[in-house]
């Protein structure tokens, strides 16, 4: 599975707007400067953020974005299909719709089971929980699995 810039980019600045308390608005160039991503592309990553809710903008001299409800109430998967669309298509359908002849008639109830696990650990964790660093049970032991860090 691969993570799109464009979600990772969103997820950082988020965190980084998690982690400010909602205070002040942030600028564009102070999240780009603080997780050192490019700055255009995070304009419009954060237009997509925005555009689904999750952070408000305010404009001027000490404009810049929040957001848009607390950190607890925003997951992960909350801001990766802002940003990239559903969780788990394939070929741009639903698994559940997708049939199969043969050898790979049962095939969908693996993509099916695939989305269920990303939606298990993305719809699960918050930004609070990253940033405060007390990720959800679940997380913890599957990123603590010996298997877990091997690249394959």
């Amino acid at each position: 599975m691969d993570i799109s810039a464009r979600a990772d980019y969103a997820v950082r600045a988020m965190l980084t707007l998690a982690a400010e308390g909602g205070e002040a608005p942030v600028s564009v160039d102070r999240l780009a400067g603080e997780q050192d991503l490019p700055r255009k592309f995070l304009e419009a990553i954060v237009a997509d953020l925005r555009r689904a809710g999750l952070v408000t903008s305010r404009r001027g001299a000490a404009g810049g974005y929040r957001l848009s409800r607390s950190a607890q109430e925003i997951s992960v998967g909350d801001i990766v299909r802002a940003v990239d669309g559903p969780l788990a298509e394939i070929r741009r359908q639903r698994p559940q719709d997708l049939r199969y002849e043969g050898a790979a008639e049962h095939l969908p109830t693996v993509w099916v089971a695939l989305r269920a696990a990303l939606r298990d650990v993305l719809d699960d964790t918050s930004l609070a929980d990253i940033v405060s660093g007390h990720l959800p049970s679940l997380v913890a032991e599957l990123a603590a699995r010996p298997d877990a860090r091997r690249n394959r």
